[in-house]
C-alpha cells in the first residue's frame, strides 16, 4: 500500500497498520482518522470498487525461481463498512537444497517420488531439480464499525498446493482514543494445514532407498528393455517401507496485540507484540541429512526430524515520518522461539518525489538469525542418531540482505503504476561445528543469491 505525500496523517496511520497487520498474515483493519465525517459525496465515490494488481518474479541463482501473480479488490460501503477480496497464484520451479552435504565425489540420490533418481557433481550442494508447485490462495475480509470508536474485521484465508492444503480464520478489533490519535487494537487467527506430499511422508531417520522406476512400459503395459519387474518391485517395496502411509497436518494459533500513536502531523509510530504457537508435523518430508564417516565421506542419507511443536513470540516497531518531501519508514522487529531460534530485522524505505506525479523509493533491509538447538549439517556415524535434527539451511544460522529501488508514477487518469528492482542476498553461517575430512574442502554454507523484480497497477 503506498503512500499519498498530500494527504494528511491518517493515511500514514493507515498504512503503518496495514503493514503491522501482515504479520498475522491477515487483511488489516483500518482505525479511523481524526477526520471522522464523511459527506454524501465522498460516501458516493467510497462505495466503488478500488483494485490493485501486481506481478512478482524471483529468481535464484541456478535454484529456485518463482511468479506471483496478485489481484485485490475494496469496496467501501456508506456505513464505513469495507470488503476486501484477494486473489493470489505463484507457480515455483527449479532446484531446492535437499539438506543432504555436498561430497568431494559424485552423490545420486532417489527422488521424493520414489521413481528415478538424480545426481550432484562433485563439491557441489546437492539440489533436487524437480521442484515444482502451483499455489493458489484467496482470502475475504470484512472489516465495519462496532460501536463509537471500536472497529471490528474478520476473515477467512484459503491456499491450495498440489500436496497441501490450508484453511484460516481471523479477527480483529481496534479501538481509537485520545480524539482518534491513538489505536489500540488485538487481533486472532487460526490455521489449519494438511500435507500429503508426493511419495509420502518419510518416517523420522529413514535411510534413503534406492530408486524404482514405474517409467518404462510400454503402450501395452509391458516392460521395455528386459526390465525385471521383479527387482521393480522389491525396490518399490523397499521406498514404501521408509513412508507412512497416512497425511498429516498441522495448526497454528496467533495472536498480536498493537498499539498506533500519531506523534504529530508529521510522525507516527506502532509497536506490537505477537504469540504464534504451531502444532502437529513441522517437519520438511523433502529434506534429509547426512550420514557420514571420521573422513567426512557420506554413508548414508537419513531424513530428517524436528519437534512437532514450536511457540513463536516477536515484538515489532515501526515509525513514518514526513518530511517537507521525503518520508522515511523505518521498522525492527525482534523474534525468538522455542526451538534457540532468534533474529533481528531492521527494514528501510525513504520515498523521494521526483514530480508531482513520480516517485523514488530506496529500500534497505538486514536480517539475522541464530540456528535451532537441532539443527546440524550433517549426522556422524560414529554418534548416536539424536532426537531431532535437521540441515535445512533456513532454520541454521545466517544472515541476509536485501537492496533495492521502486519507482512509482500516476497516470494520467488517476491510476497508480509502479516497479520494483531488488537484490537479495542469503548467507548460512558455521554455528560452531567442526568439519571432519572431506567436509572441510567442501562449501557446507552455501550463499544464496536472487533477484526480485515487480510491476505493480492501481485502480
Amino acid at each position: 500500500m503506498q503512500l499519498n505525500h498530500k494527504k494528511a496523517p491518517i493515511n500514514i496511520k493507515a498504512a503503518l497498520t496495514l503493514a503491522t497487520s501482515a504479520l498475522l498474515g491477515t487483511l488489516p483493519v483500518i482505525a479511523n482518522a481524526a477526520d471522522e465525517t464523511t459527506t454524501p459525496a465522498k460516501a458516493q465515490q467510497e462505495s466503488s470498487w478500488d483494485f490493485e494488481s501486481a506481478f512478482l518474479y524471483y529468481s535464484e541463482s541456478d535454484r529456485v525461481s518463482a511468479a506471483e501473480a496478485v489481484i485485490s479488490a475494496q469496496k467501501t460501503f456508506e456505513n464505513e463498512e469495507v470488503l476486501n477480496l484477494k486473489l493470489t497464484i505463484d507457480s515455483l520451479t527449479g532446484a531446492s537444497a535437499t539438506g543432504a552435504a555436498a561430497q568431494p565425489n559424485v552423490q545420486t540420490f532417489t527422488r521424493p517420488s520414489g521413481e528415478g533418481s538424480y545426481q550432484t557433481q562433485a563439491g557441489k550442494t546437492p539440489l533436487d531439480d524437480t521442484f515444482k508447485d502451483t499455489r493458489v490462495q484467496l482470502n475475504a475480509q470484512w472489516t465495519q464499525p462496532l460501536a463509537e470508536n471500536y472497529t471490528g474485521s474478520a476473515g477467512v484465508h484459503l491456499s491450495k498446493e498440489y500436496d497441501y492444503l490450508s484453511l484460516g480464520v481471523n479477527g480483529n478489533l481496534a479501538y481509537d482514543f485520545n480524539n482518534k490519535n491513538s489505536t489500540f487494537s488485538v487481533g486472532l487467527s487460526y490455521f489449519q494445514d494438511t500435507f500429503t506430499p508426493e511419495g509420502g511422508i518419510p518416517l523420522a531417520f529413514a535411510s534413503m532407498p534406492l530408486a524404482y522406476d514405474d517409467d518404462d512400459d510400454d503402450e501395452y503395459g509391458n516392460d521395455e528393455e528386459g526390465e525385471d519387474e521383479t527387482v521393480n518391485s522389491a525396490g518399490k517395496t523397499a521406498f514404501n517401507a521408509t513412508r507412512r502411509t497416512d497425511s498429516d497436518d498441522k495448526t497454528t494459533a496467533d495472536i498480536m496485540f498493537g498499539f498506533t500513536q500519531v506523534i504529530n502531523r508529521r510522525m507516527i509510530t506502532q509497536f506490537n507484540y505477537s504469540y504464534s504457537k504451531v502444532d502437529g508435523y513441522l517437519s520438511d518430508p523433502f529434506k534429509m541429512l547426512s550420514l557420514v564417516n571420521s573422513e567426512g565421506i557420506a554413508q548414508d542419507y537419513l531424513y530428517e526430524n524436528r519437534p512437532d511443536s514450536r511457540v513463536k513470540q516477536s515484538v515489532f516497531a515501526q515509525t513514518k515520518y514526513h518530511f517537507e518531501q521525503n518520508v522515511i519508514d523505518i521498522s525492527y522487529r525482534y523474534m525468538w522461539d522455542d526451538w534457540a531460534i532468534d533474529s533481528h530485522t531492521i527494514d528501510s524505505r525513504l520515498r523521494i518525489p521526483l514530480s508531482r506525479n513520480s516517485y523514488i523509493e530506496p529500500h534497505f533491509r538486514f536480517y539475522q538469525q541464530s540456528a535451532a538447538d537441532f539443527y546440524q549439517p550433517f549426522l556422524a556415524k560414529s554418534n548416536a542418531v539424536p532426537e531431532f535434527a535437521s540441515a535445512d539451511y533456513r532454520i541454521g544460522e545466517m544472515s541476509a540482505y536485501t537492496l533495492g529501488v521502486k519507482y512509482g508514477m500516476k497516470l494520467s487518469g488517476g491510476n497508480d503504476l509502479s516497479f520494483r528492482l531488488e537484490y537479495y542476498r542469503q548467507d548460512p553461517k558455521n554455528s560452531g561445528v567442526q568439519a571432519p575430512g572431506a567436509l572441510a574442502e567442501v562449501d557446507l554454507y552455501e550463499s544464496v543469491d536472487a533477484i526480485i523484480a515487480q510491476v505493480s497497477y492501481s485502480f
